[in-house]
């Protein structure tokens, strides 16, 4: 039998595209996977002996042949064979194959940081594509618009990626845990020399990893709490992002001054500034509370400030520079004398430890004042990260005026710019809530007065203004000031939130600092957006706003609520549209416009490659400033290695320095122009195909009914609700996430495709529509998107699971639009396969179908047994809370092997 997981061939399998992908695999990722493959063989031989893992094989084997040869009966062997398993045995093999998910999922994206090393070990950093480098793509800005407004605009860039706790990360922490072990296990085994005990070594941890991995429950015994999901996302600030920004400034910064880096002042502003709705949002999440805000700003600063600590810690053991060889300027001396006056005691001992060394001797007592800070030590605490730079600037100069340069821009620089990047609070806390919650708030006050006996929902809206007071107060207005306003409908929904900020403090002129920011969601939401802007505008209070922070404002755009309103191509096209127009009316108003996307990492919530969708947005929609939303699954896998954190933010930074560049703005003016009838017939005929879908008769109840909607509610990954509070006989209510995650698991995906194929056939022109995809970037970019989210599909499976809600009409519909979209994507692409084009990729996707085909038919064989008791048998009556377990775990798996959940 070949080891479990084998990137070999299977016996009896056809020579078909799967095998071609099989073979395209590098050599060592395929010998990572099967090193990986046999271990976890090992561990299943061990866990259940030679029958568990016969299972397991036998399974795959299927599935792989029911893959290659569509014809065979190797589907129907594999579902019944599926169906012969008793319930312990089905949680076995679907635990096998989603560690199995998990180890080649590490085992891709440590390759990944070995190619990205082997590349930039062979190319300049401007010599990488422009949208894949900062250098690149300032030395092409340079040359479209000269090297001063070049400049300008690369000290003007902002990247604002801010993470949510929307529940799409499917992972336990403690699994998340485990594999990152593992995968510095195989990353050390690239460092190790053969031969000896080291690689025997290596292995025999690995071992135990992948066993603890098997081991480790895939489930989670009850919901993370918010203060649960802060920690998570802490976690992966301080393992990562802390020192990865700073590297990023750093490297920009070494091509930009070249043989003088490291001995100059930097030429580089820090650009990049992290937001949060962890702990802040609370539209439809009732765990949110004001207590729950406050919390989650304290444990933010106490990351920061421990972090900082360090920093400063690390950069003052390295700073032992004799006062003979390196005196003191006169401002360091004051500084020190100040020093002493706070602290006589600490002075004594610092001086002490650092004899004769008045740089590293100011630094350590910086220390001290940090961790006085995080201990709120009035006496000692810095007032602000504003007192600590300055600190910081005196002893930067004097080592500069010492002729210390390499000291004075080496650890110190990277303090400074840990702190100009991430201040006192870490993360920006963002509040957000539902703007009918506001209007119920105010109708409450209206009836009984601000001090009458309120409802508990209005008490906690005054709340949480009092506690974003409070957090500013503490942390300073940049920790918290953005104020979200869910489904803005008008600008009175902008103009409560002032007033009921007013009416928390006794007046507005008690109230903390805000920026109430409209969010954009459904289709009609969109095209009445810059009328809601210009009435908005006129309040007393945003025209105050406007005059203290240089007439910026920020307009919040979603994508997930917009496709589940329209479908996804209308949806597209409406938001292209939205920031069209809401970019020509901020520059009518001489208005500092961020446009904030509200992206997901599904390709039904907008998902897909950030910097070519920063790159196909509408002429000055960008501006040098791009904000989204990073969520769930998405924030490790864009973020958990430092590696693949710093090639990505740079990768969207480059977008975002290039958007505005008069060639990328040229090329999209023009292409919105040239096809702007394209996209009309497009929207008319996508949109009508899905509402012909979504509003037929019964179709919610359906949808639940087809899907593992209501298992997903019970699926403890997050701590908000999958639904705001109606049943599923309304999708209006229905969170998008489960919306997408649903149909994903289903192998459907509907949510990103549904009414392309019968839009692009309704315009019928093949010629046309490649000219499109070779002239449009918004139309290509969502044609690929489409593409990789028919890769994920499948229609055998898809059959099985629409056959479970007795609606003929509906799944015939769904089955053949899926075949309409895939017939009509690859003529549009000129392609012969769903992603052949698109080579790593698509080995990704066709690598992992078979074994994804395998909990899909687990999952059926769980969701026919909730639905209908068929497929059990009399040992099994009864055993819902089983069933229902076995489809959770393979819910895991799924998304696992889809690499994108909601």
């Amino acid at each position: 039998m070949a080891y479990l997981w084998s990137v070999t061939p299977a016996e009896n399998t056809s020579d078909v595209p799967r095998g071609s992908a099989r073979h395209d695999v590098p050599e060592p990722m395929r010998n990572d996977v099967r090193l990986l493959g046999r271990l976890l063989g090992q561990v299943l031989q061990d866990a259940g002996g030679e029958e568990l893992l016969h299972d397991v094989e036998r399974l795959r084997e299927l599935a792989i042949r029911s893959h290659d040869d569509p014809g065979s009966q190797a589907f129907t062997e594999a579902e019944d064979l599926v169906a012969g398993f008793d319930l312990d045995r089905a949680e076995q093999v679907a635990r096998a194959f989603t560690c199995y998910f998990h180890l080649a999922n590490l085992a891709e994206e440590y390759h990944r940081v070995r190619v990205l090393h082997e590349r930039e070990s062979s190319l300049a950093p401007h010599e990488l594509a422009p949208d894949d480098s900062l250098p690149a793509a300032y030395r092409q800005l340079s040359q479209e618009i000269g090297e001063d407004a070049a400049r300008e605009r690369l000290q003007g860039l902002e990247f604002r990626p801010v993470f949510t706790a929307h529940p799409t990360e499917a992972r336990r922490r403690a699994v998340a845990r485990a594999i990152r072990r593992i995968a510095e296990l195989v990353a050390e085994r690239d460092t190790l020399h053969p031969g000896g005990t080291s690689l025997v070594e290596n292995e025999r941890r690995l071992l135990a990893e992948i066993d603890t991995l098997w081991r480790t429950s895939p489930l989670r015994a009850a919901k993370p709490t918010v203060i649960d999901e802060v920690n998570t996302v802490l976690s992966i600030v301080d393992a990562t992002l802390a020192d990865v920004l700073p590297l990023v400034y750093r490297r920009l910064d070494d091509w930009l001054l070249d043989g003088d880096a490291g001995t100059t002042a930097p030429k580089v502003a820090p650009f990049a500034r992290l937001g949060t709705w962890i702990g802040g949002d609370r539209d439809g999440n009732p765990n949110v509370t004001a207590e729950i805000t406050r919390a989650a700003a304290v444990l933010a600063s106490e990351h920061a400030l421990d972090g900082l600590t360090t920093s400063a810690r690390r950069t003052a053991d390295g700073l032992t520079l004799d006062a003979g060889g390196t005196p003191p300027s006169a401002d360091l001396t004051a500084l020190w004398q100040r020093q002493r006056a706070l602290t006589d005691t600490i002075t004594q001992r610092v001086a002490a430890e650092a004899p004769n060394e008045p740089h590293r001797r100011a630094l350590l007592v910086v220390v001290e004042r940090l961790q006085a800070t995080r201990r709120r030590d009035a006496d000692l605490a810095y007032s602000g990260p504003e007192e600590l730079e300055a600190e910081l600037r005196v002893v930067q100069e004097s080592l500069v005026a010492a002729g210390a340069r390499r000291a004075a821009y080496g650890d110190l620089q990277h303090l400074l710019w840990q702190l100009q990047t991430f201040g006192f609070h870490l993360t920006e806390l963002e509040i957000r809530q539902h703007s009918q919650v506001h209007a119920s708030a105010l109708a409450d006050i209206e009836a009984k007065g601000v001090d009458g006996d309120l409802d508990p929902q209005t008490v906690e809206v005054l709340d949480t203004f009092r506690a974003l007071g409070a957090v500013q107060a503490r942390f300073g207005v940049a920790a918290a000031r953005r104020y979200i306003v869910s489904f803005t409908q008008s600008s009175e929904h902008l103009a409560a939130v002032y007033r009921l900020a007013a009416l928390a403090f006794g007046g507005a002129e008690h109230a903390p600092v805000i920026d109430a920011i409209p969010l954009f969601e459904t289709f009609a939401d969109l095209e009445a957006s810059v009328d809601i802007l210009e009435e908005a505008v006129q309040h007393p209070r945003v025209q105050e706003r406007l005059a203290q922070n240089g007439r910026q404002v920020e307009v919040m755009l979603g994508y997930s609520d917009s496709s589940k309103d329209v479908g996804p191509v209308s949806a597209t096209l409406a938001l292209d549209t939205a920031q069209r127009k809401i970019a020509e009316w901020a520059a009518r108003h001489d208005i500092v416009l961020t446009l904030f996307h509200g992206r997901g990492g599904s390709l039904g919530r907008g998902g897909g490659p950030a910097n070519r969708a920063v790159l196909a947005q509408p002429p000055g929609s960008v501006d040098g400033r791009f904000k989204l939303t990073e969520q769930g699954e998405v924030i490790f896998a864009r973020y958990g290695d430092p590696d693949i954190a710093t090639r990505h933010i740079e990768q969207v930074a480059a977008a975002t320095l290039l958007a505005d560049a008069p060639s990328v703005a040229s090329r999209n003016d023009k292409a919105a122009a040239k096809f702007a009838d394209l996209a009309h017939r497009l929207n008319v005929a996508s949109r009508e195909r899905f509402h012909g879908l979504v509003r037929s008769e019964g179709f919610p109840a359906w949808f639940a009914e087809v899907t593992p909607l209501e298992e997903l509610g019970l699926l403890p990954i997050g701590s908000r609700p999958a639904r705001r509070g109606l049943s599923v006989s309304s999708l209006d209510d229905l969170r998008a996430i489960p919306w997408v995650f649903s149909w994903s698991q289903a192998r459907i995906n509907l949510a990103g495709w549904f009414g392309l194929g019968t839009a692009l056939e309704a315009v019928g022109d093949v010629e046309e529509l490649r000219t499109a995809y070779a002239e449009w970037p918004l139309f290509s970019t969502m044609i690929d998107n489409v593409e990789m989210s028919l890769a994920k599909t499948d229609e055998r499976i898809a059959e099985r699971y629409l056959a479970l809600g007795h609606r003929e009409d509906l799944s015939q519909m769904i089955l053949e639009e899926m075949a309409l979209t895939r017939k009509w994507v690859l003529a549009t692409t000129d392609s012969t396969a769903v992603l052949s084009r698109r080579r790593i990729l698509g080995r990704a996707v066709m690598l992992r179908s078979p074994y994804v085909d395998a909990l899909s038919l687990l999952q059926l064989r769980a969701l026919r047994a909730l639905r209908t008791g068929e497929g059990t048998d009399q040992a099994e009556a009864g055993q819902s809370e089983d069933v229902r377990r076995l489809l959770l775990l393979t819910v895991n798996g799924i998304a696992a092997g889809l690499q994108n959940t909601g």
